[in-house]
């Protein structure tokens, strides 16, 4: 019986040049020649081992190109959720039977997501390009991140999609399009395929992962999500003095037993 560890990557596991982590740390990311990602050597360590005693499964709503950037140095992990849990790489080869069903699952807010397009075409504080990953959700980018929010919430659906603010990165995503939801159609996969799993753990730091979250017996999250969110009454709270993935990391091996 294998512990499955779910796990965001940006913020949770891996940080930007932006992000102050000290200086004993490793690069995890290279885009067009920089360095831009980045985890503690004390991550990394603790990584290993986490891999070693969990079944570890990367979810992140970035795109598998940009899922590919990442060398966490662990190995290709033998399961990873990408654009939000829309689709599912094994051994880091996408499974296109779950691309398929996610596409039938938000089939029916295919028209609400074309009219968040134009909506967000059309708004003055968009500062990039509107795009379209994969026929699932909705990206942008906005100057005025949180005005640009409310007007697609008022104009939007919100039974049908949802609207996310992160920095100033905007998105529009079917309802059904989440990562609780992918992590529950994994475990199920799992189960038919007769593996045995034990204790669910998943980490994450935005509102993206909340329902995510939802979905673990012991789920992580840091100081600051709980003042903008509400989250499952049997979350762990990572105090913000300590480096959020270091912190995960070493009370998943305590809840394995392992001495950190």
């Amino acid at each position: 019986m294998k512990t499955v560890f779910f796990t965001d990557l940006d913020n949770t596991i891996i940080y930007s040049c932006r992000h102050e982590i000290g200086r004993d740390k490793l690069c995890v990311e290279l885009y067009q020649g920089r360095e831009v990602s980045f985890v503690t050597e004390k991550t990394w360590e603790l990584l290993r081992r986490v891999n070693e005693e969990t079944l570890l499964v990367p979810v992140t709503t970035r795109t598998k190109e940009q899922y590919d950037r990442i060398d966490l140095r662990i190995g290709t992990p033998g399961f990873a959720l990408v654009c939000n849990g829309g689709i599912l790489l094994e051994d880091g080869v996408e499974n296109h039977a779950w691309y398929q069903e996610s596409l039938a699952l938000t089939a029916d807010c295919r028209e609400e997501l074309n009219t968040a397009r134009r909506l967000m075409e059309q708004d003055q504080n968009r500062s990039f390009e509107v795009r379209n990953i994969r026929e699932l959700f909705l990206f942008t980018k906005s100057s005025q991140p949180q005005q640009s929010v409310e007007d697609l919430k008022s104009s939007l659906d919100t039974e049908l999609v949802c609207v996310f603010q992160n920095g100033v990165k905007v998105y529009v995503l079917p309802q059904k399009l989440n990562k609780g939801a992918a992590v529950r159609r994994l475990l199920e996969k799992l189960q038919r395929e007769g593996e045995r799993t034990g204790t669910v753990f998943a980490a994450g730091d935005s509102g993206f992962d909340i329902s995510m979250l939802q979905q673990a017996q012991i789920p992580f999250a840091p100081e600051d999500l709980e003042n903008s969110y509400e989250l499952p009454e049997k979350t762990v709270i990572i105090k913000e003095r300590e480096i959020f993935s270091e912190a995960v990391l070493k009370r998943i091996l305590q809840q394995a037993g392992k001495d950190t």
